[in-house]
């Protein structure tokens, strides 16, 4: 087994997500058999500095001091990820930035019994940073800063390594990944690289473990039959939201995603109470589909007043655009862009819980079930249950549940 060993070496700028993607192929990896260990050059900084290492100033490259404290900590993880491989291990993950081309010859020249694979992870998407940067200065490093001085701080830091950043390009095997979409941009593998197919499926695979789908709860157009809106719970509309509470209380819920209309933020706001610590972040990826012209008119009016909106609608439900507004095709893309944020900002978290509605439940469910398109529209989605989602590498799982009020 002794060519069946691997270093991982990690590349990218800050709050890319390195650390998530490292974690996870450990997970992957250790489930497959492969013993695997993570070096994080951030865990030792942090152990060796304390909060020293908050300031942004330790990451110029002017401050002699602190280059050399971080040329220290990569050369230790350097002989631990060595040793690691050299007695029980059989792929070891150097976590860190890794940036500059310099840092990245001096790995593949001190490291030379067993072939690297450098991983690079690219995301230019500012409202991800902004949210990965929020869960960076949430960690004790920051605690003495306030939230501000600890943004700034952060990038500032970011600028820093922006300076030196070098893409992949020469190395000998590396993979550049966007890190949002689970997407390949670019791969060179020169060497027979161990376990190779395994890691790239993975790369490229939608992971969720456990993904509540929920709806909103009733609404006052939804007694009226009307479509679109901003309509807000009704009262039972409030009482489903409790119960979905009260059977979520038990499961442990760190983020719930909803769209940004009034409905579906009612119905996460009485989960997250019982919860001991949870965010709710709302995407306008996740609104309601736009029926344009037709937005608040119920059914009826529609067929009565604009017939040939009905008929036109009903013989291709799927791919009919409302006049001045858009049809499930057409939203295709914004909820699969919701679906690859929500995951890709929850990556460290057990469970989850989307909050929509129909029609773009309709459309995550349609993500990971296949349906025929003609069929997507007419997917079951009550107000009374749940759709609890699995799909990792391995595992897929789609399961219809009640709740109780």
């Amino acid at each position: 087994m002794h060519n069946r060993k691997l270093y991982i070496v990690m590349v990218g700028l800050p709050a890319r997500g390195k650390s998530t993607i490292a974690n996870k192929l450990k997970e992957n990896l250790t489930k497959y058999g492969v013993k695997t260990g993570i070096f994080n050059n951030g865990d030792l900084r942090r152990r060796l500095t304390g909060t020293e290492s908050s300031r942004s100033d330790f990451y110029n490259p002017e401050n002699r001091q602190g280059a050399e404290l971080r040329e220290k900590i990569a050369v230790t993880n350097m002989g631990r990820a060595a040793d690691y491989l050299g007695r029980t291990g059989y792929v070891a993950i150097l976590d860190a930035t890794n940036v500059s081309l310099k840092r990245r010859e001096k790995i593949a020249g001190c490291i030379t019994d067993h072939p690297i694979l450098f991983i690079e992870c690219i995301n230019g998407d500012e409202k991800i940073l902004r949210a990965g940067i929020q869960r960076k200065v949430a960690l004790p490093e920051f605690s003495h800063l306030t939230k501000g001085e600890a943004v700034n701080s952060f990038r500032q830091r970011i600028e820093y390594y922006q300076a030196l950043y070098a893409p992949l390009a020469s190395e000998r095997n590396y993979v550049k990944l966007d890190s949002l979409n689970n997407k390949i941009l670019a791969e060179e593998i020169t060497d027979k690289i161990p376990y190779w197919d395994r890691i790239r499926d993975f790369l490229v695979t939608d992971t969720v473990k456990n993904l509540f789908l929920l709806r909103h709860g009733e609404t006052h157009f939804n007694l009226e039959n009307r479509i679109g809106g901003d309509s807000p719970l009704t009262e039972n509309g409030v009482a489903q939201a409790q119960g979905l509470a009260s059977h979520f209380q038990r499961k442990k819920i760190p983020v719930i995603f909803t769209s940004e209309k009034k409905r579906t933020i009612q119905t996460a706001v009485p989960i997250k109470a019982l919860q001991k610590k949870c965010a709710i972040i709302p995407l306008k990826d996740f609104d309601e589909i736009d029926s344009g012209i037709c937005e608040c008119m119920t059914y009826e009016e529609i067929r009565s007043q604009m017939p040939q909106v009905s008929l036109a609608r009903k013989k291709d439900k799927y791919n009919y655009i409302y006049p001045d507004g858009e049809g499930y095709a057409s939203m295709k893309y914004r909820v699969d862009m919701g679906i690859k944020k929500a995951l890709y900002l929850s990556r460290d978290s057990q469970s989850i819980i989307i909050v929509g509605h129909r029609a773009v439940n309709r459309m995550i469910l349609s993500h990971f079930l296949y349906r025929r398109e003609e069929d997507v529209p007419y997917i079951y989605v009550p107000q009374d249950r749940f759709y609890h989602i699995v799909a990792t590498q391995d595992k897929k799982l789609l399961q219809l549940k009640p709740y109780t009020l």
